[in-house]
């Protein structure tokens, strides 16, 4: 009797429906798992630490005081910590503790991380005054603060240097506004207006008209230019001797002076003496810098805003130029063309397209988007920079457009499901209305596909937006901090090349010389680019639900 409905059981498919929903319980388990751990180690990195000062006791050698931050700690056989050298006991116990320490002062020490046995460290405590300093180069220091200097004046020491300091701080962070502000707008600005000017004037020999009267346009609009970079460059003179007035001078845990002018810190903080609430703030305005500000130290250091605008940048309008050519093709194949052996040997490219590796298609971009198309357009259009290249470099547009070969099949097979399960009475009904066949697609049948079209290029966003491999070859680089849209015409540069959240995590990942600095970054980015392309999926998605439920009546 058990055997029977056992058996019954099996052949009501129940077995499966639970395997079924155990995997898809599984997978989601472990995405968010993932996330969870990217997340935790990513977003943990902004956290303001606690600094510890403790006496570093190796056995047979002086002893040395260690302040940093304490990064990770791991039990390690002892025998592995004798064979890496360290003098351990022979009688000692069998495991012990390692702790990878963020000592920072990179100019002083040479290295900012560090692993030492954690036995050996001694006296450990946490000073109220032990501060650290954000730099905007040799990375953190660690140490305490001594005084405040102006022009090279002590002007605060002792308890009081640390107020001083905050006050010259927010004054620094200011200038240093203006002087990115001059840098990067008005001088660029002026750089654009000369360059302009150099090609114009370039064009206007090639084609024989560079006559007395251009000549003396041009270098009238050249000796404005130049009188505005003067002025400009008076300011950035004042600028920079204001933005170097202040400095401070640190001790380190050994006891040795550093002056520090207070243009190289971005932060100074003494985390030992912050409240929670403190923390907590100091950890916000960590995460919208690394959100909002270019990237510093080889890419170790400060934000990725580039390489979040050049991955959106990139990825709206891949899907502008894949969208409708995606469409047409399908339309073509489902509504246009005789369904034979060449329509089905095109279907099977296009659905073998799709298994391409992505490198292939970058080499493709490469020889053809690059250097023949882009190559051809320069000599037709530009003939005025060359041989400089204007279009036949990698650029934005390539890259776009590379992204869009690749996810094109995507939008094809999308399309075409949608427009297949358009039932046929509903052409036919328009038909017997008096619209054309024209009408009858427009009007009725692409509308009601366009649920299908937003399925479509949601894949393709999600394929294209995670990928890497082709953009190196296309446009993608290491660091590219001005924007492809500014305020110069024609404002969007597609020739410029730009930054991509993928190929910065592989570069920071794997390309860094300083690894145990870059790790955090590593998992920071990947997260964001998670929900980076969440958010475009998301979009698309609620565009698409709005598409359904209003044609659904037709549907019906």
């Amino acid at each position: 009797m058990k055997q029977d409905s056992l058996k019954g059981w099996f052949k009501s498919g129940a077995p499966g429906v639970w395997i079924s929903g155990g995997a898809v319980a599984m997978a989601v388990i472990m995405t968010l798992g993932l996330l969870a751990v990217i997340a935790v180690r990513g977003l943990g990195h902004f956290w303001p630490a606690d600094l510890i000062q403790a006496t570093y006791k190796v056995p047979g050698q002086a002893d040395v005081v260690i302040v940093g931050e304490v990064v990770q700690k791991e039990e390690v056989p002892r025998v592995r910590l004798k064979d890496a050298g360290l003098p351990v006991p022979e009688n000692g116990p069998e495991f012990m503790t390692r702790e990878l320490v963020k000592v920072g002062n990179r100019d002083l020490n040479g290295s900012d991380f560090t692993w030492l046995v954690g036995d050996w460290l001694v006296d450990q405590r946490r000073p109220a005054d032990l501060m650290a300093l954000e730099r905007r180069e040799w990375g953190n220091f660690y140490g305490y603060l001594v005084s405040v200097k102006e022009q090279g004046r002590v002007v605060a020491s002792g308890p009081s240097a640390w107020n001083e300091l905050q006050a010259r701080l927010k004054r620094a962070d200011a200038l240093n506004d203006q002087l990115v502000s001059l840098e990067k707008k008005d001088i660029g600005s002026i750089n654009h207006g000369l360059e302009r000017l150099r090609l114009h004037s370039r064009k206007l020999e090639l084609q024989g008209k560079l006559d007395a009267a251009a000549q003396a346009d041009i270098e009238a609009e050249r000796a404005e230019l130049t009188s505005r970079y003067k002025t400009i460059e008076e300011r950035l003179t004042e600028l920079h001797q204001a933005f170097a007035r202040d400095s401070l001078v640190a001790r380190d845990g050994s006891g040795r002076q550093v002056e520090i002018n207070l243009s190289k810190v971005v932060h100074a903080i003494q985390p030992n003496n912050m409240s929670t609430l403190a923390k907590l703030g100091a950890y916000f305005s960590k995460v919208w810098e690394f959100l909002s500000d270019d990237p510093r130290e080889a890419n170790t250091e400060g934000g990725i805003f580039p390489a979040i605008f050049g991955t959106v940048m990139m990825t709206l309008i891949m899907a502008v130029i894949v969208t409708p050519f995606g469409v047409l093709a399908a339309v073509y194949l489902r509504e246009y063309a005789r369904q034979g052996p060449v329509t089905r040997l095109i279907r099977i490219a296009v659905n073998n397209l799709a298994g391409v590796p992505a490198i292939v298609y970058g080499v493709f971009g490469l020889g053809f988007f690059v250097y023949v198309l882009g190559g051809s357009i320069d000599r037709l259009f530009f003939p005025e920079s060359l041989p400089a290249p204007t279009l036949g470099t990698p650029g934005l547009l390539w890259a776009s457009l590379t992204l869009a070969l690749l996810a094109v099949p995507v939008v094809i097979v999308a399309t075409e499901e949608g427009l297949a399960r358009i039932p046929r009475t509903v052409r036919e009904g328009s038909l017997a209305l008096g619209a054309t066949k024209a009408e009858t697609l427009w009007k009725i049948v692409l509308p009601m596909a366009s649920p299908a079209m937003m399925t479509g290029m949601i894949l393709a966003v999600a394929r294209a937006a995670g990928e890497v491999a082709p953009l190196m070859l296309v446009g993608v680089v290491k660091l590219a901090p001005s924007l492809p849209v500014d305020g110069n015409y024609p404002y969007l540069h597609l020739d410029q090349k730009i930054m991509h959240l993928g190929f910065h995590i592989y570069d920071v990942g794997f390309q860094s010389p300083n690894v145990e600095a870059a790790r955090p970054l590593v998992y920071a980015t990947a997260l964001l680019l998670v929900l980076v392309i969440a958010t475009l999926n998301l979009s698309a998605v609620w565009i698409r639900n709005h598409l359904r439920e209003k044609y659904k009546a037709l549907d019906s």
